[in-house]
């Protein structure tokens, strides 16, 4: 793939909150001026506790997170014990360093184990791997750098955080082009995930949507 050919962009976060993580993401797919999905699903089950932002090429975050996903499984068969957080993203960080060349991809992992609680991982196209209390990437993260230096604090309790990542992706749809659609956001507990979508507007008679309202949206069958 020549990545001077690709023109992509999205807008991905995570924040951790005593209990567990917040993820955040927006559903547009494009390439260059044409959007090929407005509703997809850039949170990506890894295990039942560990999920991953996805941002870069649809195709090869989708095969690399189907891979690593399928790797831990067979992991939890083996042991009969659950992955730890920090498993995924070292799969990740290892899969991404050994394919840079090639592979156009920047992943947040991000999760609950027993071990340590609520963690977040940044994985960005280097391969690099670094723990964060919140992290961000894609085209719109650079409009909310200085929004989440100014509003997330550790100690945030859960409802906090999602108030958190829900506003600074509204920002960051309101200002980069290449982000859109409506919001997703994940909540991962010691009970596992749960989601909901919001609209990128804030109306005050309009806070939360549901999947069933993604369908004036349209679907198609790309993704990321």
């Amino acid at each position: 793939m020549n990545t001077n050919d690709y023109y992509g962009g999205t807008t991905i976060l995570a924040a951790e909150f005593d209990g567990g993580v917040v993820l955040g993401a927006d559903t547009r797919t494009s390439c260059r001026t044409y959007v090929s999905n407005r509703t997809a699903d850039k949170l990506t089950r890894i295990t039942d506790h560990i999920y991953c932002c996805r941002s870069g090429s649809a195709a090869q975050t989708q095969t690399l997170a189907e891979s690593v996903g399928s790797s831990l499984c067979g992991f939890q068969n083996f042991s009969n014990a659950s992955c730890l957080v920090r498993d995924a993203a070292v799969q990740f960080r290892n899969k991404i360093y050994s394919t840079r060349k090639l592979l156009l991809a920047s992943i947040i992992v991000a999760g609950w184990d027993r071990a340590l609680g609520g963690q977040v991982y940044t994985v960005p196209i280097s391969g690099l791997l670094v723990p964060e209390r919140y992290a961000m990437a894609g085209s719109g993260s650079s409009y909310i750098q200085g929004f989440m230096a100014a509003h997330f604090k550790p100690g945030l309790n859960q409802e906090d955080v999602v108030d958190v990542v829900k506003r600074a992706i509204r920002l960051a749809i309101r200002q980069d082009c290449s982000s859109g659609g409506v919001i997703r956001i994940g909540v991962i507990t010691a009970d596992g995930m749960s989601t909901s979508i919001y609209p990128k507007e804030d109306p005050d008679t309009l806070d939360k949507c549901t999947d069933s309202d993604l369908k004036i949206f349209g679907n198609d069958s790309f993704e990321t």
